[in-house]
């Protein structure tokens, strides 16, 4: 593995052994014995906010010995026009590493191709590839290893966002079962459900049907970065997919709710059941840290 670019790219196996190595890295926090990126400096090159990508990059490098290196957008040529791929051949000559968050898939493909340095996607529009490893690392240590074999997870919202795509391509290489519900404009399209080609994946507008019998329950934003023109149109399309006490009475006992956060309580989850389900929710949050950990470690290892 020479690139995190997403989880379409990766295989079963690759997924199964960075969960296994952010169990391991996250049990040995603060007595790591290997610091794989020592002498190294990686840069992350942000064109969106964030708190949670931002923190826990930067700790998880350093906690590897590297430096991080925190470049917006803003404050570099890309800002100005430079191409992606005259950044990329620069930053390849001088860092280890690049972490890069940003809108287009393109960008990060680009930039991994003409810098020749180990690239990873912090999240594009197209996918968010660190957090659905997060996610699955936190539904191992609630369920127990392997467990998501024998779910269904269901995702509720905008199911066409770049974490239900996501999702959808985990639910393919690790073999469960994937309920999306939200509104038809927001399903997955004909083209994408045929390039997964998973029978195991179901789309819905019935939020009951998708949520029945799920054990995890996810949800996110229905105003994704960069979509603030459209909040009052999403925001009446969504409203039935709300995550709500009455909706988590169909799911299977023992259930747990995801959200990758930030979260707008009212909106995609009530202040009741995010309250109810915090512990799950910021696990999700610190899992970030260990499963980008095992990330970083893997490509150091490359």
């Amino acid at each position: 593995m020479k690139n995190l670019l997403s989880i379409e790219e990766l295989t079963g196996d690759h997924m199964k052994q960075l969960l296994a190595l952010g169990h391991r890295l996250k049990a040995e926090r603060g007595r790591h014995t290997v610091q794989p990126l020592a002498g190294q400096t990686w840069a992350l090159i942000f064109s969106k906010s964030s708190t949670r990508t931002r923190v826990s990059f930067e700790v998880g490098v350093s906690e590897l010995g590297g430096r991080p290196m925190f470049l917006s957008t803003r404050d570099t040529q890309l800002g100005r026009g430079e191409p992606v791929r005259d950044t990329a051949r620069v930053l390849g000559r001088m860092v280890h590493g690049a972490i890069i968050r940003t809108y287009e898939q393109s960008n990060v493909q680009e930039f991994a191709k003409f810098s020749g340095i180990p690239t990873i996607n912090a999240l594009t529009d197209q996918e968010h590839p660190c957090q659905i490893l997060a996610d699955l690392l936190t539904l191992e240590e609630l369920y127990g290893v392997g467990a998501w074999k024998n779910m269904k997870i269901a995702f509720l919202g905008d199911t066409d966002n770049n974490m239900g795509r996501s999702w959808m391509w985990a639910a393919k290489r690790l073999g469960f079962t994937l309920a999306l519900g939200g509104p038809q404009q927001a399903l997955p399209s004909a083209e994408l459900l045929a390039r997964l080609d998973y029978p195991d994946i179901i789309c819905t507008t019935d939020p009951v049907e998708a949520v029945s019998g799920a054990t995890v329950v996810n949800t996110d934003t229905w105003i994704s970065m960069g979509q603030e023109a459209e909040k009052g149109t999403k925001e009446k399309a969504f409203f039935p997919y709300q995550v709500n006490r009455e909706l988590l009475e169909h799911a299977a006992a023992g259930h747990s709710v995801f959200h990758c956060l930030p979260a707008y309580r009212g909106y995609e989850i009530t202040d009741e059941v995010l309250e109810k389900h915090a512990n799950a929710i910021f696990t999700e949050a610190e899992n970030r840290l260990h499963a980008q950990k095992a990330v970083l470690y893997t490509l150091a290892q490359s």
